[in-house]
């Protein structure tokens, strides 16, 4: 994606810019329509309507109910609503969690909360494609266990979960199962009815929607510990006054995704595999990670052996792309991703995360490409 600035966006992992229909739908409510949606003046209906309307774009989308959608600040706050609303309910019957070794911080420091409240954590490991094993969740999981969560797809090398498998496990011993969907929404389909999930949750920033607005979804009448007290507000599970703009953001930029994503998969997947072939062909010992499976469209994450993201990036003109997601210390410590992948630290500290997205063009790509290989060359013969 080239910006104003002549900059070249390629990280759409971490953020996606807001598609200017999203913008759109969303100006009203930054001034005209102010009102409280709780309010019973003609005003208040107006925007209660709105989010209802969102609401319906969103379970579109995601192929449920509208009230199974409860809308939050954003994704992580939708992985402590799942997570703690679980373990608070359901502590009595049992209290082993299990999630996998490759989850995002948002799950992570979730569990490590949950730790100290007394709950035990299992960690799934992952092959070297970074990818679990059904069989070991078979072997892990107990009648004590009461929750399973599973991200959909890795933020970092966009390896895809056998998320329907794992969640048909869970159910056999009672126990729930959510996936931190934040990176697979709108860029792969998901629909939690495929999925046999129990919890999902989306964040609105991933999937060119603003930032402070995701979703949780609950399937049926789960029984949630509301995260937040207060007033009757989303069913009673997520109590404050609505982000009115940001939900309707949220709401249009799910209607365009669902119109729009078979053709962008694959317009996205060929300018990534473009840009992979280019990689590839420049600098044959490159190791692309989780080309063996099943991954994000979007998704490239390539390491070098004897090269440091870091220096790699400090000079990268005019491409914006990120070191890997979680190896960008200087302090010698490389991604817990890779690691729990097997990949050895040189490698993890030579990784770069290329992410692609909906305003991506061809021309774009070739040039951010021919950057690159021009700095990592400049780099191994300095």
């Amino acid at each position: 994606m080239l910006l104003a600035n002549g900059n070249i966006y390629l990280d759409h992992n971490a953020t996606t810019p807001l598609d200017p229909r999203v913008l759109e739908a969303m100006e009203p409510y930054h001034g005209t329509h102010f009102g409280n949606p709780s309010s019973n003046h003609a005003m208040g209906k107006h925007n209660r309507e709105a989010i209802e309307l969102a609401r319906e774009q969103v379970a579109a989308l995601l192929r449920c109910h509208t009230g199974e959608i409860i809308f939050t600040s954003g994704g992580s706050e939708s992985n402590n609503m799942a997570l703690k609303g679980i373990a608070s309910r359901r502590a009595s019957r049992g209290q082993h969690i299990v999630v996998s070794a490759i989850e995002h911080p948002a799950i992570m420091q979730v569990v490590n909360y949950l730790q100290h409240q007394g709950f035990r954590i299992s960690y799934l490991p992952v092959n070297e494609q970074g990818v679990v094993s059904p069989d070991d969740l078979r072997e892990i999981i107990t009648s004590k266990t009461i929750l399973v969560s599973v991200m959909h797809a890795n933020n970092e090398i966009g390896s895809i979960q056998p998320i329907r498998e794992l969640a048909e496990i869970a159910r056999a011993v009672g126990a729930v199962f959510h996936t931190d969907a934040a990176q697979s929404v709108a860029k792969i389909p998901v629909h939690v009815n495929d999925l046999g999930c129990d919890l999902l949750s989306l964040a609105g920033h991933k999937i060119y929607a603003p930032k402070g607005v995701g979703v949780l979804f609950r399937k049926g009448n789960l029984d949630l510990e509301p995260l937040v007290h207060g007033a009757n507000h989303e069913g009673g599970l997520r109590a404050g006054t609505e982000n009115v703009a940001g939900i309707v953001g949220l709401g249009m930029a799910a209607e365009i995704a669902n119109q729009n994503l078979d053709d962008e998969m694959v317009i996205i997947k060929n300018l990534r595999n473009r840009l992979q072939a280019s990689l590839k062909q420049a600098f044959p010992e490159i190791r692309v990670n989780a080309s063996g499976t099943s991954r994000l469209p979007n998704t490239l994450s390539v390491s070098f052996s004897e090269l440091k993201a870091l220096d790699i990036l400090a000079d990268l003109n005019h491409v914006m792309i990120s070191a890997g997601a979680a190896c960008h210390s200087t302090d010698g410590k490389g991604s817990g991703v890779l690691e729990a992948m097997g990949i050895p630290l040189n490698y993890q500290l030579g990784t770069l995360r290329i992410s692609l997205g909906r305003f991506c063009e061809e021309s774009d790509v070739h040039l951010a490409s021919t950057i690159l290989i021009e700095r990592v060359k400049a780099l191994i013969e300095d």
